[in-house]
């Protein structure tokens, strides 16, 4: 019953936008491309360290909306790849989940159109 009446008041684009706001976070992070976590902590920056840790970061705020969208009872597997949704559900970021998140070596795209 508590689960029921803590849905009346989720609003679902709320968590969607979330989502997608971590999705990017960490697909940003993946990159090496600047995040919040590098206002954070700039002086890290220097540090061999600190580009391992900034994905991991991000994979955790990731992991956690996902958890509150399931614990909601709410969709999150669309705005991911299935191999991407799989890899979230397994939990474990590792070098596989780093090396081929994006999934471009075999796709049409990749390739390119030609039929």
């Amino acid at each position: 019953m508590g689960r029921h009446k803590a849905m009346e008041n989720v609003d679902p684009g709320f968590f969607e936008a979330k989502l997608s706001a971590a999705k990017i976070h960490f697909e940003r992070a993946l990159d090496c491309k600047h995040t919040e976590f590098d206002d954070l902590y700039p002086y890290m920056i220097e540090h061999p360290q600190f580009f391992w840790y900034k994905r991991y970061v991000a994979w955790s705020e990731l992991l956690t909306i996902v958890k509150l969208s399931e614990e909601l009872g709410l969709e999150w597997k669309g705005q991911f790849t299935d191999k991407q949704a799989d890899y979230i559900s397994k939990r474990v970021m590792s070098s596989r989940v780093l090396d081929e998140w994006y999934e471009t070596n075999d796709t049409k795209e990749h390739v390119g159109n030609a039929e």
